[in-house]
């Protein structure tokens, strides 16, 4: 599933259930789960596996992945990466730093948002307006959800270049939905990557099987 949104440089592995052995664990990765309820110990364990799995594409020996600032995964040096992971998928992608600037990924159910309120919160004006649009065009498709998975994307591609929380009302999301892609404009001063201002980012999507995917690869020309 992943592959259709992800290419080269980056390398990516997914997985859709937790396997009945889970998969091994680092000492330090352990500890980090040790007081956690068993589901959210096998979905950790699951997703670094898939992390692994990715990085040995890479020729990148395996070790501990630790949650760092905000959780945002602590990749080995030279490499940028991105985890995701709902009920029913996790997934990991990862480049090396000399080939990519950013990554960022993020999985959910297909299904709405929990309430109006919840809308509310993570939307802006601009954006319900839109959602009415494409709710009407592809109503198969919860397109707030598929919106919210869009900005925690962003989210992830954005934290590790700028070290800053960005706000849902930060970032303005509008999705193509035929061609499959999506552009959020920050409304916020982002970074400067190789002597300009980033303006924004640029992702794709997919909805496959009852889940939405996001994702978004930032080159360093960006």
């Amino acid at each position: 599933m992943i592959e259709k949104l992800l290419h080269r440089p980056i390398a990516a592995a997914e997985a859709f259930h937790d396997p009945a052995d889970p998969p091994p664990l680092f000492p330090e990765e352990a500890q980090v789960v040790a007081r956690s309820v068993e589901t959210r110990r096998l979905e950790f364990a699951t997703v670094r596996a898939c992390a692994r799995s990715a990085l040995a594409r890479l020729g990148v020996p395996a070790g501990p992945i630790l949650p760092g600032e905000r959780g945002a995964p602590r990749w080995p040096a030279s490499v940028v990466g991105s985890m995701t992971h709902c009920v029913g998928y996790r997934a990991a992608a990862v480049a090396r730093g000399t080939d990519l600037l950013t990554i960022g990924i993020d999985a959910e159910v297909n299904l709405p948002l929990k309430n109006d309120g919840v809308r509310r919160l993570v939307t802006v004006p601009e954006e319900r307006s839109r959602l009415t649009e494409l709710a009407a065009q592809r109503p198969g498709i919860c397109w707030d959800r598929l919106l919210f998975s869009a900005k925690e994307s962003v989210y992830k591609a954005w934290f590790p270049i700028t070290g800053r929380w960005l706000e849902f009302e930060d970032a303005v999301v509008d999705v193509d939905p035929d061609a499959g892609t999506f552009t959020a404009r920050l409304l916020v001063p982002g970074p400067v990557v190789s002597g300009s201002r980033l303006r924004g980012f640029s992702g794709r999507w997919l909805v496959q099987d009852g889940l939405i995917l996001t994702a978004i690869a930032v080159t360093h020309d960006a």
